[in-house]
């Protein structure tokens, strides 16, 4: 008799794009390897529509206007328990959402890729043998993600696999995998090519291209400013990528719409093949951008980063030696000349990339999701 194809939801919320990237990374990876049937759910918009706006609304300000505020709060929450009162809290949205798919859709395993933990509870409660795995999506460890009726957890590297285990997770249960990032950071596309001869221009050796990226909303701080300064450098081509922020496109569009060295985009889907075609790469400190350009062995410069996990993340990666951070435009600029002008410091960050950089991890954290699931016996969750 043929078995039925295992079925797996992913929660997942929208704040940012960084956990709704790794969602389907992971739904791709299962799809693709094990033919599983895999739904995807922002919990938080589908239970709680107007707390989930207001809340996104929130966070986004925080980050623009209060971010030593944000930080503040992450970093003194950051060691909280999920049995203490407050963590009792935030993992207590969406329960009944939660139970009406559950319900109807029946899935083998739940992965999260946002520390929104309401299943745990809530398994207990249906008296369900249901597996839980966190996937957690920063180079930052902060204790909404850890709980102790999770049955596995997927991390970026040996460190936080280590503090995880600190933190009283048995270390059995928790796989150094990486950052779920898309397949195509590690395997070109066979449809690459007319994008980069169209859109992208080729390496060339007597030239550096720095890779900007503006975040999916084009709100990296001063960017403007900063294109303005590294505009008068030679021998530097500048790749630009706005995201949504239309005016930001147009504005930098009116600027340099004469300037042979600067491209502008606005929001693609061809960011491998930009990376691909970059020396050195400028990004806000998400976990999945860093993930990004670590897999694509790209240098990282970080500007003004965020209180929180993103300044978390960027100080990581700084204390790797494979990350540069700027809190002034002065600073950012200094470093793009040192690491063009002194080829040996942008070797040295690439070799500790190489350190920090994993195969597949999407496909390895899809890998052990199947491989638990079909073999029973040696299953972590079902011990």
């Amino acid at each position: 008799m043929e078995v039925s194809a295992p079925k797996i939801l992913i929660l997942y919320a929208s704040y940012g794009e960084g956990h709704v990237q790794a969602a389907r990374a992971i739904m791709d990876s299962l799809r693709r390897l094990g033919r599983c049937e895999v739904q995807l759910l922002d919990l938080m918009a589908e239970s709680h529509p107007w707390l989930n706006g207001l809340t996104k609304f929130v966070y986004m300000q925080s980050f623009k206007t209060i971010p030593q505020l944000y930080g503040w709060v992450y970093n003194i929450t950051r060691g909280m328990q999920a049995t203490s009162a407050f963590g009792h809290v935030l993992h207590s949205f969406g329960m009944r959402k939660l139970t009406l798919t559950l319900k109807k859709e029946l899935p083998d395993l739940v992965i999260h890729t946002f520390p929104q933990l309401a299943l745990p509870a809530l398994r207990r409660k249906m008296g369900m043998n249901l597996p839980i795995v966190n996937v957690v999506t920063d180079f930052d460890l902060h204790g909404r993600w850890l709980h102790p009726d999770i049955d596995r957890y997927y991390v970026a590297t040996e460190d936080i696999q280590q503090e995880a285990a600190q933190r009283g997770i048995p270390i059995e249960r928790i796989a150094a995998t990486g950052i779920p990032i898309h397949t195509s950071f590690y395997n070109m596309p066979a449809d690459e090519a007319p994008v980069q001869e169209q859109l992208i221009p080729p390496l060339q050796a007597e030239t550096t291209t720095l890779l900007i990226m503006a975040g999916a909303y084009g709100v990296l701080s001063g960017i403007i400013d900063i294109c303005r300064q590294l505009s008068q450098l030679s021998q530097l081509r500048l790749l630009i990528v706005c995201g949504r922020n239309q005016q930001l496109k147009a504005e930098l569009d009116a600027l340099y719409a004469d300037h042979p060295d600067i491209y502008t985009y606005g929001f693609v889907d061809f960011v491998p093949a930009l990376m691909r075609a970059s020396n050195l790469v400028i990004t806000k400190p998400g976990g999945i951008t860093l993930s990004e350009s670590i897999a694509s062995g790209l240098p990282i410069l970080v500007f003004k980063p965020v209180p929180g996990q993103e300044l978390n993340n960027a100080l990581y990666l700084q204390q790797k030696g494979a990350a540069r951070i700027a809190r002034t435009t002065e600073e950012l600029i200094q470093h793009c000349l040192d690491l063009i002008s002194i080829p040996s410091l942008a070797e040295e960050m690439t070799q500790a990339i190489k350190l920090l950089r994993k195969p597949h991890p999407a496909d390895q954290i899809a890998e052990d999701i199947l491989h638990q699931l079909v073999d029973k016996r040696t299953s972590v969750w079902t011990n």
